[in-house]
């Protein structure tokens, strides 16, 4: 269950990369700035990455921030460097992404042949392609309109946010470049395509299962957890994941139980729970025996997914449990699905159509929301969108 990488996904990668360079040279009339966390190619870029997270207050608030933050790094590399190694010697999120967004644009160009040729652009957060050095390489381009595209389903502040509060940090210390249209794809949390592929890759996994279990089995839906602090501030992320979860098991027509899990909580403080290693063990106990990890809010495999959930939870916590191999299984992320494609292509082609530069949810605050930058930040995207920053 490591890579799941097939030979087939493995031949589209050789593809995409022969296409990608083939076509480099092509100006675009819309640039799509697919945004996410990233996730280091290989071990030695282990501890910039968690340097980067760690001195990033939008994504974690640390006492002492700019001397905690860097020792936390520095001890915690070497770990997670051993768990980069399991995978594989590193994270894949920069090989699907560039996939993903390749096979976006070839469906928007079929599709909306008006604002083609559209070209997309990779801008992690924490480690390359930054999103202020992919910036420079849209501005070099000089494409007719820019969307800002993330790959973020449900929206959180220290996620999302984080990610567009670097684009403005960016832009405060020089002028946006004029002439080019912006606008902003924030969250798409229930887009019909996008639960569909979901569900899809759930009734893979449920068709594994003997016939006669299959509506026994319990779907654990798994979410990168958040910080209490967090939700009381008023972030929207476990509404909207919540959303996507009620949105799938209807599309399933209900067919098995299911419940909301969090994993990969970091540091002391409470956070989102139940946590998904301790919901499997308590469910065990109450005499289930077979379940589906669902990584509801990753649109690719990367460190969570791979090792995680399939490492740590489908392997080594079934064999602490003594439940037999194969009764812990995992849902695909959404990846190169071809309904996820045309979930990525649609989203983009209806904010194409809509005229809206921007959701008004984007542009509103959380009702206990104290950061400053935040509030700049906002006011800047609203005057970018109208041409004015």
């Amino acid at each position: 269950m490591m890579q799941r990488v097939t030979q087939a996904a493995q031949s589209r990668f050789l593809w995409h990369f022969t296409r990608n360079s083939s076509n480099a040279a092509v100006r675009p009339k819309t640039a799509i700035l697919m945004l996410n966390m990233g996730g280091p190619q290989n071990t030695s870029q282990v501890h910039d990455y968690l340097l980067r997270i760690m001195t990033d207050r939008d994504m974690i608030q640390l006492p002492v921030q700019s001397k905690l933050g860097p020792w936390i790094a520095q001890r915690r590399t070497p770990e997670v460097q051993k768990k980069y190694e399991e995978i594989g010697g590193g994270s894949p999120i920069l090989k699907w992404t560039e996939l993903q967004g390749d096979l976006l644009c070839q469906e928007l160009d079929r599709m909306s042949p008006e604002t083609a040729p559209h070209k997309h652009y990779v801008g992690f957060r924490y480690v390359t392609p930054l999103t202020e050095d992919t910036l420079a390489k849209i501005e070099n381009d000089s494409p007719e309109r820019v969307i800002i595209f993330s790959q973020y389903p449900q929206y959180s502040c220290a996620t999302s946010g984080s990610s567009f509060n670097s684009i403005f940090m960016h832009y405060k210390k020089k002028t946006a470049p004029k002439g080019i249209k912006w606008s902003v794809i924030d969250r798409w949390p229930t887009h019909p395509l996008l639960v569909k592929t979901f569900a899809d890759r759930i009734r893979e996994q449920l068709s594994t299962f003997p016939t006669e279990i299959q509506k026994d089995v319990v779907l654990l839906f798994s979410a990168h957890s958040l910080p209490l602090k967090a939700v009381r501030r008023g972030d929207s992320y476990p509404s909207e994941v919540g959303a996507t979860v009620h949105m799938v098991m209807q599309e399933l027509q209900n067919s098995n139980p299911y419940c909301l899990v969090w994993q990969s909580k970091v540091g002391p403080l409470p956070w989102l729970e139940p946590f998904t290693d301790d919901a499997i063990k308590a469910y065990v106990k109450k005499g289930k025996k077979n379940f589906i990890l669902v990584p509801i809010a990753f649109v690719n495999e990367h460190i969570e997914t791979l090792h995680e959930l399939d490492i740590e939870y489908c392997k080594e916590l079934a064999e602490e449990l003594k439940i037999p191999a194969g009764s812990i299984k995992r849902a695909l992320a959404p990846n190169d699905h071809p309904l996820f494609i045309k979930a990525l292509s649609s989203v983009v082609q209806e904010h194409l159509k809509s005229g809206q530069a921007l959701n008004p949810k984007f542009l509103t605050r959380c009702p206990h929301c104290t950061n400053s930058k935040c509030e700049e930040s906002k006011k800047w995207y609203e005057k970018l969108c109208q041409g004015e920053a």
